[in-house]
Protein backbone atom coordinates (compact mmCIF):
# COMPACT_ATOMS: atom_id res chain seq x y z
CA UNK A 1 0.00 0.00 0.00
CA UNK A 2 2.68 2.21 1.13
CA UNK A 3 4.43 2.15 -2.51
CA UNK A 4 1.56 2.48 -4.48
CA UNK A 5 1.04 5.87 -2.42
CA UNK A 6 4.45 6.98 -2.92
CA UNK A 7 4.08 6.40 -6.52
CA UNK A 8 1.07 8.34 -6.71
CA UNK A 9 2.88 11.48 -5.06
CA UNK A 10 4.71 11.69 -7.89
CA UNK A 11 2.24 15.04 -8.78
CA UNK A 12 2.00 15.72 -5.02
CA UNK A 13 4.31 16.56 -1.99
CA UNK A 14 5.46 13.34 -1.88
CA UNK A 15 8.74 11.85 -2.42
CA UNK A 16 9.99 12.17 -6.37
CA UNK A 17 10.82 8.98 -8.26
CA UNK A 18 14.20 8.94 -9.96
CA UNK A 19 14.25 9.40 -13.61
CA UNK A 20 14.11 5.81 -15.12
CA UNK A 21 16.74 4.92 -17.77
CA UNK A 22 13.82 4.02 -20.57
CA UNK A 23 13.60 8.67 -20.38
CA UNK A 24 17.25 8.91 -20.07
CA UNK A 25 17.22 7.19 -23.20
CA UNK A 26 14.38 8.65 -24.74
CA UNK A 27 15.69 11.92 -23.90
CA UNK A 28 19.22 11.40 -25.54
CA UNK A 29 17.48 10.04 -28.60
CA UNK A 30 15.41 13.22 -29.27
CA UNK A 31 18.15 15.88 -28.34
CA UNK A 32 21.04 14.17 -29.79
CA UNK A 33 20.57 15.49 -33.64
CA UNK A 34 20.54 19.35 -31.86
CA UNK A 35 23.52 18.61 -29.84
CA UNK A 36 25.82 16.68 -33.03
CA UNK A 37 24.16 20.09 -34.90
CA UNK A 38 25.96 22.28 -32.56
CA UNK A 39 28.93 20.75 -32.03
CA UNK A 40 29.51 20.54 -36.16
CA UNK A 41 28.13 24.30 -36.41
CA UNK A 42 31.19 25.50 -34.13
CA UNK A 43 33.95 23.16 -34.77
CA UNK A 44 35.56 25.73 -37.29
CA UNK A 45 36.33 28.02 -34.26
CA UNK A 46 37.85 24.46 -31.97
CA UNK A 47 41.58 24.04 -32.26
CA UNK A 48 41.09 20.41 -30.62
CA UNK A 49 43.57 18.04 -31.93
CA UNK A 50 41.96 14.81 -32.76
CA UNK A 51 45.26 12.35 -33.64
CA UNK A 52 44.64 9.50 -35.79
CA UNK A 53 41.21 11.08 -37.35
CA UNK A 54 42.64 14.46 -38.25
CA UNK A 55 45.97 15.55 -39.88
CA UNK A 56 45.79 18.51 -37.99
CA UNK A 57 43.24 20.43 -35.16
CA UNK A 58 39.77 20.40 -35.83
CA UNK A 59 39.54 23.93 -37.49
CA UNK A 60 42.45 23.93 -39.43
CA UNK A 61 41.70 24.37 -43.09
CA UNK A 62 42.76 20.56 -43.82
CA UNK A 63 40.54 19.27 -41.54
CA UNK A 64 37.81 21.40 -42.46
CA UNK A 65 37.72 20.57 -45.62
CA UNK A 66 37.71 16.59 -45.40
CA UNK A 67 34.95 17.67 -42.54
CA UNK A 68 32.82 19.20 -45.50
CA UNK A 69 33.50 16.87 -48.18
CA UNK A 70 32.48 13.95 -45.68
CA UNK A 71 28.96 16.10 -44.70
CA UNK A 72 28.41 16.64 -48.39
CA UNK A 73 28.61 13.01 -49.16
CA UNK A 74 26.60 12.09 -46.29
CA UNK A 75 23.68 14.57 -47.42
CA UNK A 76 24.38 12.83 -51.25
CA UNK A 77 24.26 9.19 -49.52
CA UNK A 78 20.88 10.49 -47.48
CA UNK A 79 19.23 11.65 -51.08
CA UNK A 80 19.93 8.80 -53.06
CA UNK A 81 18.54 6.25 -49.90
CA UNK A 82 15.01 8.07 -51.60
CA UNK A 83 15.38 5.48 -54.21
CA UNK A 84 16.69 2.81 -52.39
CA UNK A 85 15.72 2.78 -48.86
CA UNK A 86 12.47 4.32 -49.26
CA UNK A 87 10.93 3.29 -52.58
CA UNK A 88 12.88 0.26 -53.57
CA UNK A 89 14.12 1.58 -57.02
CA UNK A 90 18.15 0.74 -57.05
CA UNK A 91 19.70 2.92 -59.76
CA UNK A 92 23.25 3.06 -61.23
CA UNK A 93 22.92 6.14 -62.57
CA UNK A 94 22.41 8.49 -59.33
CA UNK A 95 26.06 10.37 -60.17
CA UNK A 96 24.91 11.75 -63.62
CA UNK A 97 22.56 14.03 -61.72
CA UNK A 98 25.15 14.82 -59.19
CA UNK A 99 27.31 15.57 -62.38
CA UNK A 100 24.77 17.35 -64.12
CA UNK A 101 24.27 20.14 -61.57
CA UNK A 102 28.27 20.75 -61.30
CA UNK A 103 29.07 21.05 -64.85
CA UNK A 104 25.92 22.60 -65.80
CA UNK A 105 27.18 25.44 -63.51
CA UNK A 106 30.21 25.75 -64.68
CA UNK A 107 29.46 26.02 -67.90
CA UNK A 108 27.29 28.92 -67.27
CA UNK A 109 29.88 30.27 -65.82
CA UNK A 110 32.95 29.99 -68.52
CA UNK A 111 30.92 29.83 -71.60
CA UNK A 112 28.03 32.82 -70.75
CA UNK A 113 30.23 34.73 -67.68
CA UNK A 114 26.63 34.71 -65.63
CA UNK A 115 26.91 35.40 -62.17
CA UNK A 116 27.27 32.37 -59.96
CA UNK A 117 23.44 33.09 -58.18
CA UNK A 118 21.95 32.61 -62.19
CA UNK A 119 24.62 29.89 -63.06
CA UNK A 120 23.69 28.01 -59.70
CA UNK A 121 19.80 27.98 -60.12
CA UNK A 122 19.82 26.94 -63.96
CA UNK A 123 22.64 24.84 -63.06
CA UNK A 124 20.30 23.22 -60.29
CA UNK A 125 17.34 23.34 -63.32
CA UNK A 126 19.42 21.60 -65.21
CA UNK A 127 20.06 18.85 -63.25
CA UNK A 128 15.93 18.48 -62.49
CA UNK A 129 14.89 18.40 -65.97
CA UNK A 130 17.49 15.58 -66.65
CA UNK A 131 16.09 13.88 -64.03
CA UNK A 132 12.81 13.85 -64.98
CA UNK A 133 12.99 13.27 -68.80
CA UNK A 134 15.57 10.14 -67.89
CA UNK A 135 13.30 8.86 -65.38
CA UNK A 136 9.84 9.45 -67.02
CA UNK A 137 11.96 6.88 -69.53
CA UNK A 138 13.73 4.44 -67.19
CA UNK A 139 10.31 3.78 -64.79
CA UNK A 140 8.80 2.36 -67.91
CA UNK A 141 10.43 -0.63 -66.91
CA UNK A 142 10.83 -2.61 -63.30
CA UNK A 143 13.36 -4.12 -61.16
CA UNK A 144 16.75 -5.44 -62.63
CA UNK A 145 15.53 -3.64 -66.36
CA UNK A 146 14.97 0.04 -64.39
CA UNK A 147 19.01 -0.81 -62.86
CA UNK A 148 19.84 -1.04 -66.41
CA UNK A 149 18.55 1.45 -68.11
CA UNK A 150 19.94 3.81 -65.64
CA UNK A 151 23.63 2.40 -65.96
CA UNK A 152 22.91 2.91 -69.51
CA UNK A 153 21.99 6.49 -69.26
CA UNK A 154 25.26 6.65 -66.57
CA UNK A 155 27.68 5.39 -68.90
CA UNK A 156 26.52 7.59 -71.76
CA UNK A 157 26.71 10.48 -69.73
CA UNK A 158 30.17 9.40 -68.52
CA UNK A 159 31.64 8.81 -72.66
CA UNK A 160 29.94 12.40 -73.68
CA UNK A 161 32.10 14.48 -70.60
CA UNK A 162 35.36 12.06 -71.55
CA UNK A 163 34.99 12.99 -75.29
CA UNK A 164 35.33 16.67 -74.61
CA UNK A 165 32.53 17.74 -77.17
CA UNK A 166 33.50 21.46 -78.23
CA UNK A 167 35.92 21.64 -75.66
CA UNK A 168 32.95 22.23 -73.14
CA UNK A 169 34.03 19.39 -70.10
CA UNK A 170 37.96 19.63 -70.88
CA UNK A 171 37.98 15.52 -70.73
CA UNK A 172 39.76 13.74 -68.56
CA UNK A 173 41.14 17.08 -67.26
CA UNK A 174 37.76 18.42 -65.83
CA UNK A 175 37.51 22.27 -66.10
CA UNK A 176 38.19 24.66 -63.43
CA UNK A 177 35.76 27.19 -62.18
CA UNK A 178 36.26 31.19 -62.09
CA UNK A 179 37.68 32.44 -59.38
CA UNK A 180 36.61 35.90 -59.99
CA UNK A 181 33.10 34.52 -60.82
CA UNK A 182 32.72 33.00 -57.54
CA UNK A 183 31.48 34.22 -53.92
CA UNK A 184 34.58 35.83 -52.92
CA UNK A 185 33.47 34.35 -49.61
CA UNK A 186 34.05 31.15 -50.91
CA UNK A 187 37.21 31.35 -52.59
CA UNK A 188 40.99 30.72 -50.73
CA UNK A 189 41.93 28.59 -48.41
CA UNK A 190 41.15 31.56 -45.61
CA UNK A 191 37.41 31.12 -46.49
CA UNK A 192 37.78 27.35 -45.63
CA UNK A 193 35.44 27.38 -42.86
CA UNK A 194 32.89 29.64 -44.94
CA UNK A 195 32.96 25.83 -47.69
CA UNK A 196 32.20 24.01 -44.39
CA UNK A 197 29.24 25.67 -43.58
CA UNK A 198 27.88 25.28 -46.84
CA UNK A 199 28.20 21.75 -46.68
CA UNK A 200 26.66 21.68 -43.26
CA UNK A 201 23.56 23.44 -44.18
CA UNK A 202 23.03 20.88 -47.39
CA UNK A 203 23.48 18.02 -44.96
CA UNK A 204 20.83 20.08 -43.03
CA UNK A 205 18.55 20.58 -45.97
CA UNK A 206 18.57 16.80 -46.91
CA UNK A 207 18.14 15.24 -44.06
CA UNK A 208 15.04 18.23 -43.47
CA UNK A 209 13.43 17.28 -46.92
CA UNK A 210 14.08 13.95 -47.01
CA UNK A 211 11.89 12.98 -43.46
CA UNK A 212 9.52 16.07 -44.42
CA UNK A 213 9.30 13.53 -47.42
CA UNK A 214 8.74 10.27 -46.11
CA UNK A 215 6.55 11.44 -43.05
CA UNK A 216 4.27 12.88 -46.18
CA UNK A 217 1.28 10.90 -47.49
CA UNK A 218 3.43 10.26 -50.84
CA UNK A 219 6.04 8.59 -48.58
CA UNK A 220 3.76 6.06 -47.25
CA UNK A 221 2.86 5.28 -50.88
CA UNK A 222 6.76 4.84 -51.17
CA UNK A 223 6.91 2.32 -48.50
CA UNK A 224 4.01 0.50 -50.09
CA UNK A 225 5.34 0.87 -53.28
CA UNK A 226 8.88 -0.78 -51.85
CA UNK A 227 6.73 -3.95 -50.07
CA UNK A 228 4.59 -4.50 -52.77
CA UNK A 229 3.99 -2.40 -55.78
CA UNK A 230 1.20 -4.76 -57.05
CA UNK A 231 -0.98 -4.12 -53.77
CA UNK A 232 -0.36 -0.21 -54.50
CA UNK A 233 -2.42 -0.64 -58.04
CA UNK A 234 -5.12 -2.72 -56.76
CA UNK A 235 -5.55 0.15 -54.20
CA UNK A 236 -6.31 2.23 -57.53
CA UNK A 237 -3.03 4.46 -57.15
CA UNK A 238 -0.85 4.49 -59.79
CA UNK A 239 2.95 4.15 -58.89
CA UNK A 240 4.74 5.77 -61.93
CA UNK A 241 3.95 8.86 -60.80
CA UNK A 242 5.21 8.75 -56.89
CA UNK A 243 8.34 6.73 -58.48
CA UNK A 244 8.67 9.62 -60.36
CA UNK A 245 8.05 12.13 -58.07
CA UNK A 246 10.64 10.19 -55.26
CA UNK A 247 13.36 10.08 -58.40
CA UNK A 248 13.03 13.80 -59.56
CA UNK A 249 13.28 14.56 -55.85
CA UNK A 250 16.36 12.77 -54.95
CA UNK A 251 18.36 13.81 -58.58
CA UNK A 252 17.06 17.66 -57.24
CA UNK A 253 18.81 16.92 -54.19
CA UNK A 254 22.05 15.57 -56.02
CA UNK A 255 22.19 18.09 -58.12
CA UNK A 256 22.69 20.73 -55.53
CA UNK A 257 24.81 18.69 -53.97
CA UNK A 258 26.94 18.86 -57.20
CA UNK A 259 27.01 22.37 -56.91
CA UNK A 260 28.33 22.47 -53.36
CA UNK A 261 30.81 19.60 -54.64
CA UNK A 262 31.85 22.70 -57.31
CA UNK A 263 32.67 25.13 -54.33
CA UNK A 264 34.54 22.50 -52.38
CA UNK A 265 36.67 21.51 -55.09
CA UNK A 266 36.86 24.81 -57.15
CA UNK A 267 35.80 22.79 -60.42
CA UNK A 268 34.09 19.74 -62.18
CA UNK A 269 35.59 16.58 -62.69
CA UNK A 270 34.80 13.71 -64.55
CA UNK A 271 35.04 11.44 -62.25
CA UNK A 272 31.80 12.14 -60.46
CA UNK A 273 29.97 10.73 -63.64
CA UNK A 274 30.89 7.56 -63.97
CA UNK A 275 28.73 4.53 -62.46
CA UNK A 276 31.41 3.77 -59.65
CA UNK A 277 30.31 6.93 -58.33
CA UNK A 278 27.23 5.51 -58.28
CA UNK A 279 28.18 2.48 -56.33
CA UNK A 280 30.47 4.46 -53.93
CA UNK A 281 26.80 5.69 -52.62
CA UNK A 282 25.08 2.36 -53.28
CA UNK A 283 27.85 1.00 -50.27
CA UNK A 284 27.55 4.24 -48.18
CA UNK A 285 23.61 3.83 -47.56
CA UNK A 286 24.01 -0.17 -47.23
CA UNK A 287 27.16 0.92 -44.64
CA UNK A 288 24.75 3.00 -42.74
CA UNK A 289 21.78 0.81 -42.74
CA UNK A 290 19.24 1.31 -46.46
CA UNK A 291 15.54 3.02 -45.35
CA UNK A 292 16.85 4.60 -41.97
CA UNK A 293 16.54 7.97 -41.17
CA UNK A 294 20.42 8.40 -39.76
CA UNK A 295 22.01 5.31 -41.25
CA UNK A 296 22.99 6.76 -44.80
CA UNK A 297 24.17 9.86 -43.43
CA UNK A 298 26.12 8.12 -40.98
CA UNK A 299 27.12 5.21 -44.07
CA UNK A 300 28.62 8.63 -46.33
CA UNK A 301 30.32 10.61 -43.39
CA UNK A 302 32.19 7.23 -42.61
CA UNK A 303 32.88 5.86 -45.91
CA UNK A 304 34.25 9.28 -47.02
CA UNK A 305 36.56 9.86 -43.88
CA UNK A 306 37.98 6.64 -44.25
CA UNK A 307 38.37 6.71 -48.05
CA UNK A 308 40.84 9.92 -47.25
CA UNK A 309 42.17 8.55 -44.24
CA UNK A 310 43.14 4.87 -45.15
CA UNK A 311 44.94 6.01 -48.21
CA UNK A 312 46.97 8.05 -46.19
CA UNK A 313 47.72 4.94 -44.36
CA UNK A 314 48.05 2.62 -47.34
CA UNK A 315 50.99 5.14 -48.32
CA UNK A 316 52.54 5.24 -44.62
CA UNK A 317 55.85 4.19 -43.54
CA UNK A 318 54.52 1.85 -40.94
CA UNK A 319 53.23 -0.11 -44.05
CA UNK A 320 55.99 -0.02 -46.02
CA UNK A 321 57.81 -1.71 -43.53
CA UNK A 322 55.81 -4.71 -43.18
CA UNK A 323 56.32 -8.01 -44.88
CA UNK A 324 55.18 -8.28 -48.58
CA UNK A 325 52.43 -10.63 -47.49
CA UNK A 326 50.83 -8.13 -45.29
CA UNK A 327 52.39 -5.21 -47.39
CA UNK A 328 50.84 -5.63 -50.77
CA UNK A 329 47.24 -6.19 -49.45
CA UNK A 330 47.84 -3.02 -46.61
CA UNK A 331 49.01 -0.87 -49.09
CA UNK A 332 45.71 -0.73 -51.45
CA UNK A 333 43.06 1.66 -49.80
CA UNK A 334 40.16 0.06 -51.84
CA UNK A 335 41.12 -3.37 -50.14
CA UNK A 336 40.69 -1.91 -47.03
CA UNK A 337 37.46 -0.26 -47.59
CA UNK A 338 36.53 -3.49 -48.79
CA UNK A 339 37.17 -4.91 -45.71
CA UNK A 340 35.75 -2.79 -43.28
CA UNK A 341 32.50 -3.12 -46.05
CA UNK A 342 32.27 -7.04 -45.57
CA UNK A 343 32.85 -6.84 -41.95
CA UNK A 344 30.05 -4.40 -41.04
CA UNK A 345 27.95 -6.13 -43.72
CA UNK A 346 28.20 -9.68 -41.37
CA UNK A 347 28.54 -8.33 -37.73
CA UNK A 348 25.82 -5.57 -38.36
CA UNK A 349 22.99 -6.74 -40.68
CA UNK A 350 21.12 -3.69 -41.24
CA UNK A 351 24.14 -1.65 -41.02
CA UNK A 352 25.32 0.78 -38.50
CA UNK A 353 22.14 2.37 -37.86
CA UNK A 354 20.91 -1.07 -36.23
CA UNK A 355 24.12 -0.78 -33.73
CA UNK A 356 22.43 0.90 -30.94
CA UNK A 357 19.80 -1.58 -30.89
CA UNK A 358 22.43 -4.27 -30.80
CA UNK A 359 23.89 -2.56 -27.65
CA UNK A 360 20.94 -1.49 -25.64
CA UNK A 361 18.87 -4.58 -24.85
CA UNK A 362 14.98 -4.35 -24.69
CA UNK A 363 13.50 -3.42 -21.68
CA UNK A 364 11.63 -6.65 -19.69
CA UNK A 365 9.97 -7.35 -17.04
CA UNK A 366 13.04 -6.85 -15.36
CA UNK A 367 13.70 -2.88 -16.04
CA UNK A 368 10.07 -2.36 -15.43
CA UNK A 369 9.82 1.54 -13.30
CA UNK A 370 8.47 1.18 -9.71
CA UNK A 371 5.58 3.32 -11.33
CA UNK A 372 4.28 0.33 -13.62
CA UNK A 373 5.32 -2.50 -11.12
CA UNK A 374 3.08 -0.58 -8.47
CA UNK A 375 -0.16 -0.81 -11.02
CA UNK A 376 0.57 -4.39 -12.09
CA UNK A 377 0.79 -5.48 -8.63
CA UNK A 378 -2.80 -3.81 -7.92
CA UNK A 379 -4.28 -5.59 -11.40
CA UNK A 380 -4.03 -1.92 -13.09
CA UNK A 381 -3.27 -1.40 -16.45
Amino acid sequence: MSTVTETHDRTGDGPALAPSPGNAARLLRRWWPAAALLILAVAPYSALPLPGLLDGPLGSPGSLQLLATCLLFGALATGYDLLLGRTGLLSFGHALYFAAGSYATNLFLLEAGLPFAVSALLGLCCGIALALVLGSVSLRVTGIGFSMVTLAFAQAGSILVSRNPGGLTGGEEGRAAPAELLPSGLVGIEHTANLYWVALAYLVLTLAVVHWAVRSPTGRVWEGIKENERRVEVLGLKPYGFKLTAFVLAGALAALGGLVHLLLTGGSTPQTTTSDFTLSLLVMVVLGGSGTRWGPMVGGILYTWADHRLGDLAGSGAVAELPAVLRVPLSQPLFLLGVLFVAVVHLLPGGLARLPSRLVPRRGPADETPVKRARKENGQP
